[in-house]
């Protein structure tokens, strides 16, 4: 980077020839009737970004395109001003990789960050042509422009002169024609845009940290899946998603895989828009933003992906209305809220119609007169059509939130039948804790088709009971408002959760234990049976080291075996010759002790805007395991090697080749090939290194182990019993098992759902159900066929844990 901002960079002051250097470094310009105002100048010829590569000559060559994406304008670590642009070559859009960095230095970059904006057409010239340390990640072109006033370099910024109205700029403006990458090409590290189909999806809800978190999982005629968990600090800035079937488009979503499986993440630039998923429904975007594309022929896109969606999906939710409800029902409801009450601090009620009448008496949650928000006469006149809601833990915040009239779609909520000596039977209405199931409120617009459907319907509704505020006698109001009691004792009956969920399959109906052992395997079911015991009882036993390539099952190594691994490497003394090289920098020092070792530690050298410890990674030979440890506590990743004549290499894999915090990760033994470190320098080029430890591994020829759950569980349920595997990283109990060993209060927190789910001392009678997912396998052992059961797609209750 020094050459580019220095006077006279090689690459830079030769990239443009005959540039005028007296001339503006940054012009703007207009496009008229589709030309340039003012020509270029004519020794300037124009190249496309598929020719560029390491070597190119850039002397008298341009490059042009549409500005895609900029970031802020920020100062380097020696004070350098520094813009960072995204460039489109419309020219070949069609193209897996048709876009590129452009770094801009000094006063080139302030000037730009000024006047440049998404959308304009850039032209640049005298630019330098440098790797791209970020390719891999961001997916662009695998080099990158970088350029300087003070080097020659030219920018002309092209913009179209205002024709059109502000609302049509702001729905249709000029744009890039963008690739979009189907569900089964997403590659790992990749920053894409694409299209899907909303498969399942949890509304917006407030994460641990202070943004807002909304997860969905998309399909498309690829029939791959992809899950996507969307952050934002702004609510109005995640997908507008209603339901089921809704088509979304995203731009610069971030694709990571994990355990195996694609997962997409919010990064910088992300966008989205939403679309109505039914067949003949308009082509209308769901968005918050004022400024964003859509070209004609996106139209078609929705268009087919409507039509294969109607083919290929169920998406036909349970019953929506309240006429159709049923004891032990999980649905969704379209509704409008005419009154909503604190009930006490973990819950909140609200007040809702349909227009529709429940076939089933229902229970009307006591509160205070004075606490519950609404107009009276109209609570009153819809008494025998309105049902109460009683919602729960982290929906309450956004219920407090809803305005009295607005129309909502409340997602699973749950019906339960009560049997009481004093009000006989009736139907309680409830939405759980947690994110489950989709568990959540959306607020509906006026503009959504279901909305004016709904409130249609509404209108057309006859109240049986329209007498006035004055007619209603004191008694009335108080029998309608104020019937307290044992409020307390119901709160706490109704707050009672089933002890594990299911994630997905709700469409599969209840199988009794019996007629699955005497199924052919193998198949899917679900089941409602109750843990009678498991195995191991020493819960730590339970976490074991899986290698996904050969299937393998290890136990996880003691620290007493790392300790004499690395008593054995600090026998060889590192080599000086393999200190300070050009990613990374070494200290070496002999300690005071009998033993006097040599220990050298190599820092790898952070990037000018990367310099905490915290974001770190350094090599270590010749240390403890003590000496390991408080490393690990001041820098973020650390690995143990030791010397050799070319190069340092790891230690033995019985050793973990990477501590990160408190957890130690493992290669493969039978899998890996282990690469000499220098292959880290690859990661130490780019521009933000993450030192992820799936990416370490990668380079560094390791099959990464990951940390898994081995329980075996016998369930039963009246008919049979069952020996069912639970294998499983993080899902099944909400914690990951790579920190379980190291984490006391996880420890704990696992016994006690496990506690839960198995109550040491109780009868049969007295445990709690459960709801799983199990599938049957056919395994081989020393030449017997036998048939395993496996536990899948289900999770402890957030309640529970």
């Amino acid at each position: 980077m020094g050459a580019v901002r220095g006077a006279g960079g090689s690459g830079v002051g030769g990239g443009c020839g005959r540039t005028d250097k007296a001339a503006m470094p940054v012009r703007v310009l207009k496009i008229i009737e589709g030309k340039f105002e003012t020509p270029l100048p004519s020794h300037l010829q124009k190249e496309g970004l598929k020719h560029l590569q390491e070597g190119f000559d850039p002397t008298n060559k341009y490059i042009q395109g549409l500005v895609i994406l900029s970031y802020p304008l920020t100062k380097l670590g020696d004070g350098t001003d520094f813009f960072k642009v995204v460039l489109q070559d419309l020219d070949d859009f069609c193209s897996r990789i048709n876009s590129i960095n452009i770094l801009i230095y000094g006063k080139m970059a302030e000037d730009c960050a000024k006047v440049m904006r998404n959308g304009d057409t850039l032209v640049v010239a005298g630019f330098k042509l440098a790797k791209s340390p970020t390719a891999r990640e961001d997916g662009r072109h695998n080099c990158q422009l970088e350029m300087s006033e003070e080097a020659g370099s030219v920018i002309y910024i092209y913009t179209k002169p205002k024709t059109t109205s502000a609302s049509e700029t702001a729905s249709m403006s000029v744009a890039p024609k963008y690739v979009y990458t189907p569900l089964d090409h997403l590659k790992d590290g990749t920053i894409v845009n694409l299209y899907g189909i909303v498969k399942f999806f949890k509304p917006p809800y407030v994460s641990k940290g202070t943004d807002y978190c909304s997860v969905v999982t998309l399909v498309d005629p690829s029939n791959a899946k992809l899950t996507c968990t969307l952050f934002n600090g702004n609510l109005n800035s995640l997908p507008k998603i209603y339901k089921v079937g809704d088509i979304v488009r995203f731009h610069r979503i971030k694709i990571r895989e994990y355990n195996g499986q694609m997962q997409g993440v919010t990064s910088a630039g992300f966008a989205s828009l939403t679309f109505d998923g039914t067949v003949g429904a308009p082509v209308v975007p769901r968005t918050s933003s004022k400024v964003f594309t859509f070209m004609d022929e996106e139209q078609k896109i929705i268009e087919e992906l409507r039509v294969w969606a109607a083919s290929n999906l169920s998406i036909c939710g349970p019953a929506a209305k309240l006429s159709g409800v049923q004891p032990m029902l999980f649905f969704d409801l379209t509704c409008q809220l005419i009154g909503k009450a604190k009930v006490d601090g973990s819950s909140f009620l609200l007040k809702v119609w349909d227009g529709t009448k429940c076939p089933y008496p229902t229970w009307k949650v006591p509160v205070e007169a004075r606490e519950l928000e609404g107009e009276k006469l109209l609570l009153h006149q819809l008494r025998n059509l309105t049902v109460d809601i009683l919602v729960y833990d982290n929906h309450v915040q956004l219920a407090k939130s809803l305005k009295i009239g607005s129309f909502l779609r409340i997602y699973s909520i749950h019906t339960k039948q009560v049997s009481s000596d004093k009000d006989g039977s009736h139907i309680e209405f409830h939405l759980h804790g947690g994110t489950c199931y989709g568990r959540g409120i959306g607020v509906l617009p006026e503009s959504n088709p279901d909305v004016k459907e709904l409130k249609d319907f509404l209108e057309s509704v006859e109240l049986a009971d329209s007498q006035s505020m004055e007619s209603m006698s004191s008694v009335e109001l108080d029998s309608t408002f104020n019937n307290i009691t044992d409020l307390e004792l119901h709160l706490q009956r109704c707050q009672e959760l089933s002890v594990t969920v299911l994630t997905d399959h709700q469409d599969l109906s209840n199988t009794e234990l019996k007629t699955i052992l005497n199924s052919t395997a193998p198949q899917q079911f679900r089941i409602r049976a109750k843990l009678r015991t498991y195995k191991p009882q020493k819960l730590h036993q339970s976490i074991k080291l899986h290698c996904s390539k050969c299937n393998s099952l290890t136990e996880v190594p003691d620290g007493d075996d790392f300790d004499c691994i690395l008593q054995g490497s600090a026998m060889t003394s590192p080599n000086p010759e393999l200190h300070n090289t050009s990613w990374y920098d070494s200290v070496m020092w002999t300690t005071q002790d009998q033993k006097q070792r040599k220990i050298a530690i190599h820092f790898v050298k952070p990037d000018e805007m990367l310099k905490e410890p915290e974001d770190t990674l350094l090599m270590i030979e010749g240390g403890t395991l003590k000496e390991l440890w408080r490393l690990t506590k001041r820098f973020k990743c650390v690995i143990p090697v030791r010397s050799t004549e070319d190069d340092l290499e790891l230690l033995d894999l019985s050793a973990p080749f990477l501590l990160q915090g408190n957890t130690k990760y493992y290669g493969c033994k039978q899998c890996s090939t282990p690469k000499p470190i220098q292959h880290l320098s690859s990661i130490a080029a780019e521009e933000q290194p993450s030192w992820e430890p799936t990416e370490i591994a990668q380079v560094l020829g390791i099959e990464l182990l990951q940390y898994v759950f081995i329980m075996k569980f016998t369930l039963v349920d009246g008919t049979g019993a069952l020996n069912a595997y639970l294998f499983d990283y993080e899902k099944f109990f909400q914690i990951p098992a790579s920190e379980i060993l190291t984490n006391s209060f996880l420890q704990q927190k696992m016994q006690m759902t496990m506690n839960t789910l198995c109550p040491p001392g109780r009868k049969l009678d007295d445990l709690p159900w459960l709801e799983c997912f199990i599938k049957s396998y056919h395994v081989r052992d020393e030449m017997k066929h036998r048939v395993c059961y496996q536990i899948f797609d289900t999770t402890v209750a957030e309640d529970v844990v």
